[in-house]
């Protein structure tokens, strides 16, 4: 069988037999690939703690008629170490790996983009540098961006006026001018706009800036947006966003 190699995050696993999984990894190169891991769940195996869920690997494959198989895998990056110990942090990172799941619908279809953002957020999920919910928001807007779902926050989304608007409609793809406004609008403050403005293009010293209760406005237009495209994800029903303590970090 042809043999390939590339970087991929294991997205999810499942149980295939006795002693193997097929894992979801969401790749560099080659987009979102179903392989098989052999003997992974033996004690023995060379590299099944490498094939779990936010792991990120370098692994080499051999292409099946069905499902590719994995032949080797060396570890990048442990992301779930950092992780899994927050609870905030772990249901986070579950929503995250739903919704790069979910948005790379077509198999072995390059989508570089989605994973270095994906990666991005994992690495400083996983380092705790950034709040959850920032991180979360802004994985949202920027993968819907990438999917083809840019959501404008100054120009109207809908007749293109320059902005600043005051209406946020999810359906009409952001903000929107008096005239073009739908009814049921939301008319969030204008530092809500100005955060959800910093989440899409990665201006963390602005998100950082803002207040919870502002935070909180920008997290309810976000999850709209998001549902909106996405309709729900199973993952955010154990959604905990309450904000890390620095004892939970570990940080003294």
């Amino acid at each position: 069988m042809p043999l390939y190699r590339d970087e991929a995050i294991v997205l999810r696993v499942q149980k295939l037999g006795e002693a193997d999984r097929i894992a979801t990894l969401l790749t560099r190169n080659h987009g979102k690939i179903r392989a098989v891991a052999k003997g992974v769940r033996r004690t023995s195996s060379r590299f099944g703690a490498r094939l779990e869920p936010f792991s990120h690997v370098d692994l080499q494959l051999a292409t099946g008629r069905t499902l590719d198989v994995v032949t080797q895998a060396v570890s990048i990056a442990a992301y779930g170490e950092g992780i899994v110990s927050d609870y905030a942090r772990y249901t986070t990172g579950t929503v995250i790996l739903e919704t790069a799941d979910r948005l790379v619908v077509e198999e072995k279809e390059p989508a570089t983009q989605h994973h270095l953002l994906l990666a991005g957020a994992l690495r400083v999920l996983s380092s705790g540098e950034r709040t959850p919910g920032l991180v979360l928001d802004s994985f949202f807007l920027r993968s819907l961006a990438i999917s083809g779902y840019a959501p404008s926050f100054d120009d109207c989304a809908k007749c293109g006026e320059p902005g600043p608007h005051r209406a946020f409609n999810p359906a009409a793809g952001g903000m929107v001018c008096s005239t073009c406004r739908p009814p049921a609008s939301t008319m969030p403050s204008p530092t809500t706009v100005t955060l959800l403005a910093a989440l899409l293009t990665g201006d963390w010293p602005t998100a950082e800036r803002t207040d919870p209760k502002t935070r909180r406005e920008a997290t309810t237009l976000v999850s709209a947006f998001t549902t909106y495209h996405l309709d729900r994800l199973r993952s955010l029903r154990h959604l905990d966003l309450t904000p890390t303590t620095p004892t939970q970090l570990n940080l003294g």
